[in-house]
């Protein structure tokens, strides 16, 4: 931005300097306090990516769609705030009211809030949205149809988030699953009562509307093979997950009783298992072992049972729980145990204090060094583990401290890995598939890969990770070259894109062309076109903006609005597969959203307005505001004071104009 030709010449012929060079210092103390309220620096407007959505690995626009749910941001004409918050929503995730309730929220930990009093609860509006776009039965549109077939491997949240940016990009795509149902680990990994199934089954068919074919109970490498679907597809995504649980490295583990967390979950939520028997020791510390233990407690246990009915033989899909003297049920008695201590555990810390109000016994600092099989059965009858001290964070075992937990059942929830039957040439010996930072497979034109087969972790992060897949898998479809990824990899907000929204878009540009305006203006005299957006800086692509660019004595301490839980007592956990969550109502999600300091984003509270002592800073005409344009400066009246910059809460305002 510069000042119009017109407008310089008033002032063309000053010659006058105030310093030499070389100059630095005041001449005299009485100049430098009557100088001391103004500078050479204007403010610009600097949009920066808040930390919540910098630690969210999907990538969330976070602090845009709380600004819409806060009522800030306003919809176009005709569409309500939750639909709005929605579609902003589901630019990153395509399960907003799943995610809602499972995900441990990184986002939060990240907050800026925390600087105040408390974590905005992102994860309960979220909720909310979601819910609220099933209950509207909201749907998503494709776009016109490329011509391209993507073929997809793995019918879980990587897979079908992927299927569900292709479409959005009008690439057709198939989904080949080996199960019955689609959903992968959060149908058959997490339990029903965290992820209600007609909220599961709801969020898919949305995503199978846009028109993504089916393959299912089809295995790829046995059913169809991987040079089958190179040959029929333009490109290929393998998204299969890590589905086959670790095995205790321990002597004895080989034991018929000893099995994976990974397996019980699945036997029980497809229906097979529905009671254990003796007691049960979970070996873990992360949200799987946390959501064994939970089950194992709601399924409870049966005494003397029949050697046929034992959870392992369920469990290894030999035989299953057709029927069951539910009236002989009693409490299963539960022991998680974790080599780390109780604070360091990975599970969420809400899940570990809901276990053990459960009835879950939950001990910390134990290592399994040997499982003590029966001579006579072959089977555990005692898991033998040693007491650990911590320094630092290296542990070491505490001799003399050795003890054998008697137990019936061990479940090792301590890793997973994938089921390579069909994918031995993609295998790197640990049982994962290698990626590229574009999620190709190295070495396998057309072959992409994203997920927990390339590295276990968080369902939000398998969905980034099909995102970010799906964007390279549109480059190999166009013959482009993939494109280095930004700093901050996540789904920004783009100002000329809310701008167009508005039909607010800035003229098209057109050189100067006529002689006597190149020698009158040329293009110095940027600041009343309308080709561009002025006085605005997008730094969001590679800069998160932390709590000490904030005015946070604006912000007042405002308890979090909190979800109620139904937490049953060990006494009430038995048969008790009720949701725990309950959904914050409208009202409290607008109060929840107004906690958000939309770091990074001007959310329109005036400060800047009413402290300008030369009321330089304005605020924008109604008919051409918008988000992020809701004022500019008058830099004929702007003295360079700061003082718009000190008082803007969310760091919005940069004196940087002039440097």
């Amino acid at each position: 931005m510069s000042t119009p030709a017109d407008k310089a010449k008033e002032t063309a012929n000053l010659t006058w300097r105030r310093y030499k060079d070389g100059d630095h210092e005041w001449n005299e103390m009485r100049e430098k306090i009557f100088e001391a309220d103004h500078t050479h620096k204007c403010p610009t407007y600097v949009h920066q990516t808040p930390p919540c959505q910098g630690s969210c690995p999907s990538g969330e626009d976070i602090r845009g769609w709380l600004n819409i749910v806060r009522g800030i941001e306003k919809p176009a004409p005709g569409m309500t705030w939750q639909e709005y918050a929605f579609r902003r929503s589901t630019q990153a995730n395509p399960f907003p009211s799943i995610m809602g309730r499972v995900c441990p929220a990184p986002c939060e930990d990240g907050c800026n809030r925390n600087q105040v009093d408390d974590r905005v609860g992102i994860n309960s509006v979220e909720q909310y949205i979601g819910d609220s776009a099933l209950k509207n039965k909201l749907a998503f549109t494709a776009a016109a149809e490329t011509g391209k077939k993507v073929a997809i491997i793995g019918g879980g949240p990587c897979g079908l988030a992927a299927a569900y940016q292709l479409r959005l990009r009008g690439h057709a795509c198939t989904v080949f699953d080996d199960h019955e149902d689609l959903g992968g680990m959060m149908r058959y990994g997490i339990p029903g009562y965290r992820t209600p199934r007609d909220v599961l089954d709801g969020e898919i068919k949305r995503i199978l509307d846009m028109g993504v074919q089916l393959k299912l109970k089809t295995r790829v490498g046995t059913d169809v093979t991987m040079e089958q679907l190179q040959k029929d597809f333009d490109a290929v995504l393998i998204a299969v997950g890590a589905q086959s649980g670790r095995n205790l490295p321990i002597p004895g583990s080989d034991a018929s009783n000893c099995i994976s967390g990974v397996a019980f979950l699945s036997a029980f939520n497809e229906g097979r298992l529905k009671t254990v028997s003796g007691r049960v020791v979970v070996v873990g510390g992360g949200d799987t072992s946390i959501d064994v233990a939970s089950v194992a407690r709601r399924l409870g246990q049966i005494t003397n049972i029949a050697e046929k009915d034992r959870p392992e033989n369920i469990v290894l899909g030999y035989t299953a729980h057709d029927v069951i003297d539910i009236a002989r049920r009693e409490g299963a008695d539960v022991m998680l145990i974790s080599r780390h201590p109780l604070e360091k555990m990975t599970a969420a810390e809400r899940e570990v204090k809901e276990a053990m109000h459960e009835g879950v016994q939950i001990q910390g600092c134990l290592d399994p060094i040997e499982v003590i099989k029966d001579p006579a059965t072959g089977r555990a009858k005692a898991l033998r583990v040693c007491e650990m001290k911590y320094e630092g964070n290296k542990g070491v075992r505490v001799p003399g401290t050795e003890k054998d937990l008697d137990c019936d059942l061990i479940v090792s929830a301590i890793g997973q890995s994938g089921d390579m039957r069909g994918f031995e040439a993609y295998d790197n010996g640990k049982g994962l598939i290698n990626a590229d930072k574009f999620y190709q497979v190295p070495g396998k034109p057309g072959v992409f890969v994203a997920g927990d087969i390339v590295r276990p972790h968080l369902l939000t992060t398998v969905i980034g990770q099909a995102s970010v897949a799906v964007e390279s898998i549109d480059h190999y479809l166009k013959h482009a070259e993939v494109t280095r990824r930004p700093k901050v990899d996540v789904h920004h907000f783009h100002l000329l894109d809310k701008l167009r929204e508005q039909g607010l878009e800035p003229q098209k540009f057109v050189a100067e062309t006529e002689a006597v305006r190149e020698v009158d203006r040329g293009l110095r005299g940027t600041s009343e076109e309308k080709f561009a957006v002025h006085n605005y800086e997008d730094r969001s692509t590679h800069q998160i903006i932390p709590s000490t660019e904030l005015f946070l004595a604006h912000f007042p301490a405002v308890d979090r609005n909190k979800r109620s839980e139904s937490v049953p007592s060990a006494e009430e956990v038995l048969g008790h597969f009720e949701e725990r969550l309950h959904a914050l109502n409208e009202e409290q999600t607008i109060a929840e959203a107004k906690r958000c300091m939309s770091c990074g984003m001007c959310f329109e509270c005036d400060n800047c307005v009413i402290f300008c002592p030369q009321e330089a800073v304005k605020r924008t005409p109604k008919k051409e505001s918008t988000m992020g344009r809701y004022v500019y400066t008058d830099y004929a009246r702007c003295i360079g004071c700061h003082i718009c910059a000190d008082v803007c809460p969310t760091g919005y305002i940069k004196m940087g104009l002039g440097e």
